[in-house]
């Protein structure tokens, strides 16, 4: 269901509501929140209401937990079943084809709400500080910027370079180690969180040496990256939706002020040749346009990779006999990293509209429909993967996941990800061949994203002393 086709009485109601809250002195950011994710959570509710699981899976953490059972759910209808705002799919198929077609596009909120919501909008103003699904992040925009931004980046993404940075990576998995190992000391021998302490820091580290971004600012970027994840959620409520401005401005103001210095002292990384940087045309890129595409290339370069971590270590304690056979075939490690992906994805789901009347699968479309692509159902389709929900690191077409997306907006670090993926999950794992969970892991509330908040480990036998 799109949100334009929401009763007016929603809409009107969600309107007036937005409207009297114009004398507050932060009326811009309240008017967005309302036309946004005000109305989103107005009609997820109405949807709950209705019947719609897919609804309900928005809003209720168990479900959120292990989706997968919904998904198979949804797998019955072919080739769309309906969600909370759109048509959706969990066929591999049918996802393939939406995210490669030409027909498709992008989508940012301010094109799927509904008239009085856009009045609203209007009203607002722009953002000051985009967040990574509004314009001009590369997430939100097409052709012709799109491929602009693409290029100016993706010769940091190169297999040449990503293979440069193994031994550096290997480096800092060796160095976080040993301070984790020293952690646990620390506390009581053998307990730490495996998040805090190795699956978050390893990709911010590579990260931000790639950028020419001080690692010592590591633990605020996750702290800030942590609060603004929830930018990329549907129907936040007016609390976490100003958290969330809150981190995206600490962000902008941050990466606002390293681009200034970086122009003033450029080195010898990406962000510093893209502050000169042209394209063919002779133009460079704008100020908002270099912030967010550096924000962005910073944050999706440790978000999604955090969750690969963790969610690739709860899966090898979930499943010990294929930690078993990596002991025994660890050249295996590189495909288990795309089993990891395939079988519990760091990003859930992705939406694309129609910038035409198109048909998909047998079925007609309109211009500005929405089709979300379940990208953690589609890794599971029993079309493409052979006993899809068995974990199995020696799967011979795991790869075919879409865990990446598929088309023009196919992951600019995939290599990155799997290559840092394999680096820290072996390493994590052949210096602690005993690793076992130590109490609750807490997964992240966010619906996009997937991955761990928390995930304690007990490192046995207990560590000895590291000096």
């Amino acid at each position: 269901m799109a949100l334009s086709s929401l009763p007016s009485s929603v809409a009107a109601s969600v309107g007036r509501s937005v409207a009297s809250s114009v004398a507050s002195s932060s009326f811009g950011t309240t008017l967005r929140w309302g036309a946004t994710h005000g109305l989103m959570r107005a009609a997820i509710r109405r949807q709950v209401r209705a019947g719609n699981p897919d609804a309900r899976l928005l809003l209720d953490p168990v479900m959120q937990a292990d989706p997968f059972p919904h998904y198979e759910t949804l797998r019955a209808s072919y080739p769309f079943a309906p969600g909370a705002f759109a048509r959706l799919t969990v066929h591999h198929d049918v996802s393939t084809a939406v995210l490669r077609s030409e027909d498709f596009g992008v989508t940012h909120p301010t094109q799927v709400v509904p008239a009085p919501a856009r009045a609203a909008l209007a009203l607002a103003g722009p953002p000051r500080n985009p967040g990574p699904i509004e314009p001009p992040s590369m997430l939100a925009v097409d052709a012709p910027d799109h491929p602009r931004y693409r290029k100016l980046v993706s010769r940091a993404f190169t297999a040449r370079r990503v293979a440069a940075l193994r031994e550096r990576t290997t480096e800092v998995a060796q160095e976080l180690l040993d301070d984790m190992d020293r952690a646990a000391r620390d506390a009581d021998g053998h307990t730490v969180d495996l998040v805090a302490h190795y699956a978050s820091l390893l990709p911010v580290t590579v990260i931000s040496e790639m950028l020419g971004v001080p690692t010592s600012m590591r633990e605020q970027f996750l702290s800030w990256g942590d609060g603004a994840a929830t930018s990329l959620d549907m129907g936040l409520t007016r609390r976490a939706h100003a958290s969330m401005e809150a981190n995206l401005a600490a962000l902008n103001d941050w990466m606002r002020e390293h681009l200034r210095r970086l122009r003033r002292e450029p080195g010898d990384d990406l962000l510093s040749s893209l502050v000169g940087e042209v394209d063919d045309d002779g133009a460079g890129l704008s100020e908002q346009e270099l912030v967010s595409t550096a924000l962005l290339v910073l944050a999706a370069g440790f978000e999604t990779t955090v969750n690969l971590i963790g969610n690739g270590t709860a899966q090898l304690f979930a499943h010990p006999e294929q930690r078993e056979r990596l002991v025994a075939e660890p050249d295996l490690w590189p495909n288990a990293v795309d089993e990891v992906l395939r079988f519990d994805p760091p990003v859930e789901r992705t939406a694309r509209r129609a910038k035409r009347d198109t048909e998909v699968a047998g079925t007609a479309l309109a211009e500005g429909d929405l089709v979300v692509t379940v990208l953690a159902g589609a890794n599971r389709d029993p079309d493409v993967f052979a006993d899809p929900g068995t974990f199995d690191v020696a799967r011979a077409n795991a790869k075919e996941h879409l865990a990446f997306s598929s088309g023009p907006h196919f992951c600019l670090g995939a290599q990155l990800a799997r290559m840092e993926g394999e680096v820290a999950l072996r390493a994590l794992f052949e210096r602690h061949p005993h690793l076992a969970p130590a109490g609750p892991a807490r997964r992240r509330p966010t619906r996009i994203l997937r991955g761990y908040a928390e995930l304690p480990v007990r490192l046995e036998p207990a560590v000895a002393a590291i000096t």
